[in-house]
């Protein structure tokens, strides 16, 4: 075995490790979620970017930040964008940006004037500075992470690596999920999205990351299994992180992570020489195997409970009025706030305001795209169609990128119901807009 398997062995043990012990030393996540702010500094300073370590180390933290959420790990809820902000500005010392990357600049322009309608329009005695950062740390950390990565040059290889590091904390996040209600029999009774299954926290967050960590591991039996033991390593995690995510219950994510994976075997098939061609159609083949065994035999230990969440319908099998559970209100209602105040908005943060005072509760919305319109305005429009289409255009002389799509993808859909309570849309964008070339010993499907 070569040094290269022992060593991705070894980080897949260490992750499922420490699952395990932070479920049983919980204290041992702080100090976790530490040591990689620590120890990501620490490389920086010695590498000076040299190598694109600045991309390496967010990809892990992106990775990690639904752990250390579900866990205590994090100092605050948004420490992974403030963290992704703070390492891509050491990057822009060490390595500069593309002025290329000029329409992320004008992005953060053209958000501006929200802000100076929040200052007028929301209420007295509102933590307007929480407000700001809730509803634009994401998009502030996507436009930062971009300006970096516009350009910047990787080969596939290089992409298996930033996707590995992102992976290894998913293993730990759907170990924990695991440890967390060990009996599915005792905590699941419906069809609804299920927080015991995920880890106490979230499922839409916790679903949206386990879906991300099924595609890189589906993505790592294809391109990166080298011998018929990482092979079997890889579909072995796949599965496991994937029954992982059926079980919460949620479904953005999953299908996100589902949709990915067909954009990506569609892209690596024309991608690839004859062939490779025909060794893909057996791959092909396996991933139908596998997926329609991830999902027989998560049916199977929901007793069918699974299907009839994916079919729209409640435990006693009648078939629910609302798809979108309770969602698609939220979007009318931005979408009329949108056409009341059409040009600049109603202002950052404001329409939680009006759902605290119609409803009594504080209700965030859950789609990035009908906040930005309704906070934002015609701004809102423009700033996402720079988002949208910046990326497309780059495709055009950037065609080697197997990956974009699959990311623009992951970016649209889970901003659509997750809005970006999380870093992972905001990095995952920026990868989309990377120049990649394939390695001189192209990735194949070969095994020894």
């Amino acid at each position: 075995m070569q040094d290269k398997d022992k060593n991705y062995l070894f980080l897949i043990l260490v992750h499922l490790l420490l699952g395990v012990v932070i479920f049983n030393f919980p204290i041992v996540s702080k100090v976790y979620g530490y040591l990689i702010l620590i120890v990501g500094i620490l490389v920086l300073l010695k590498t000076r970017n040299k190598n694109d370590e600045v991309l390496y180390i967010c990809a892990y933290i992106v990775g990690s930040e639904v752990f250390l959420r579900m866990t205590n790990g994090n100092p605050n809820h948004e420490f992974a964008k403030y963290s992704l902000v703070f390492f891509f500005l050491i990057g822009y010392v060490y390595s500069g940006f593309s002025k290329m990357s000029l329409p992320y600049l004008f992005f953060i322009i053209t958000l501006l004037p929200g802000i100076i309608v929040a200052n007028e329009t929301l209420d007295f005695g509102v933590e307007f500075r929480k407000k700001i950062s809730f509803n634009l740390s994401g998009s502030l950390c996507l436009a930062i992470a971009a300006m970096h990565t516009f350009g910047r040059k990787l080969t596939v290889g290089q992409i298996g690596n930033l996707l590995l590091l992102m992976g290894l904390p998913v293993i730990s996040t759907a170990v924990f999920t695991q440890l967390y209600a060990p009996d599915l029999k005792e905590v699941l009774s419906g069809t609804s999205s299920n927080s015991e299954l995920s880890g106490g926290f979230g499922p839409n967050q916790v679903s949206t990351i386990l879906g991300l960590g099924m595609f890189i591991f589906f993505t790592r039996i294809i391109l990166y299994s080298r011998t018929k033991l990482i092979f079997i390593v890889n579909v072995l995690i796949a599965f496991y992180v994937s029954y992982r995510g059926l079980l919460t219950f949620s479904r953005g994510g999953m299908i996100t992570g589902f949709l990915m994976i067909l954009i990506f075997l569609f892209f690596i098939y024309f991608k690839s020489k004859k062939k490779s061609r025909i060794k893909l159609n057996y791959f092909v083949i396996i991933f139908v195997i596998l997926v329609s065994a991830i999902w027989m035999f998560t049916s199977l230990k929901t007793e069918g409970l699974i299907d009839k969440r994916y079919a729209n319908k409640n435990a006693m099998g009648v078939e629910k009025k609302d798809l979108s559970t309770g969602r698609n209100q939220l979007v009318e209602e931005e979408v009329n706030w949108f056409l009341d105040s059409p040009f600049f908005g109603i202002g950052v943060g404001k329409g939680t305001d009006y759902r605290t005072a119609k409803y009594g509760f504080l209700y965030a919305s859950h789609n990035e795209i009908t906040r930005l319109l309704a906070e934002h305005g015609m701004l809102g429009v423009i700033a996402l169609m720079i988002l949208f289409f910046t990326p497309i255009f780059y495709y055009m002389g950037n065609k080697d990128n197997i990956f974009l799509f699959c990311f623009l993808v992951f970016w649209l859909l889970t901003i659509n119901h997750a809005a970006m309570r999380t870093a992972a849309p905001s990095f995952v964008y920026a990868l989309s807009i990377l120049k990649v070339k394939f390695d001189e010993e192209e990735p194949t499907v070969h095994r020894k």
